[in-house]
């Protein structure tokens, strides 16, 4: 699971477990467009490597945010989905995503090593 089965200090708390790690809220949001398969995501997600792009989805697998569903096919196909739960979950951090967009310019601005192009 991710890094500790509580006991939680509040529901604020036990939701950052659950998403703390730089790639599992934009393995959210992808995964909130729809169903993708572990190539979609890495191109989705520059930067991340195959090692932590795998641990992330085991980790979300745990927590019951993400169901992965292989396909009896060959070649073999794996699918990665949002349960209701990570649905739910993606619900909740909609607005902070609002927050974000609101201020992407001045956090940005103030905060450049932080950015993906800053050199």
């Amino acid at each position: 699971m991710s890094g500790r089965k509580g006991p939680y200090a509040c529901g604020l708390d036990a939701a950052v477990d659950v998403i703390g790690g730089k790639w599992k809220v934009l393995l959210l949001w992808a995964l909130g467009q729809g169903p993708r398969r572990f190539g979609q995501l890495r191109r989705e997600l520059p930067g991340v490597s195959e090692k932590v792009l795998s641990q992330q989805l085991r980790e979300l697998e745990a927590d019951g945010i993400v169901h992965r569903e292989v396909f009896d096919q060959v070649p073999p196909k794996v699918e990665y989905a949002l349960t209701g739960r990570g649905a739910s979950l993606n619900d909740a951090l909609a607005p902070l995503g609002a927050w974000g967009r609101t201020h992407l310019a001045h956090l940005e601005a103030t905060h450049p090593q932080r950015h993906p192009d800053a050199g």
